[in-house]
């Protein structure tokens, strides 16, 4: 499994911008598209999706501006 992680981390530092745009825009229309057939499963676990957002976003914004900003 280790090298497998590594063998993806050596290929995801070649991709480009638009790479990284792309699989950002494929990862939110699967999101979408789940979001539209399982809408009535997914409605009283809502609180757990806003959790995981916002756990994210404090994440990513710490190591963006704080940990990495030189």
């Amino acid at each position: 499994m280790k090298e497998f992680i590594n063998k993806t981390m050596q290929a995801t530092r070649q991709y480009t911008i638009l790479d990284f745009a792309l699989l950002k825009n494929c990862l939110i229309a699967i999101g979408v598209i789940l979001g539209v057939y399982i809408r009535g499963f997914l409605a009283k676990y809502i609180f757990i999706v806003w959790a995981a957002a916002i756990i994210s976003y404090v994440w990513i914004m710490y190591k963006t501006f704080i940990r990495y900003w030189k």
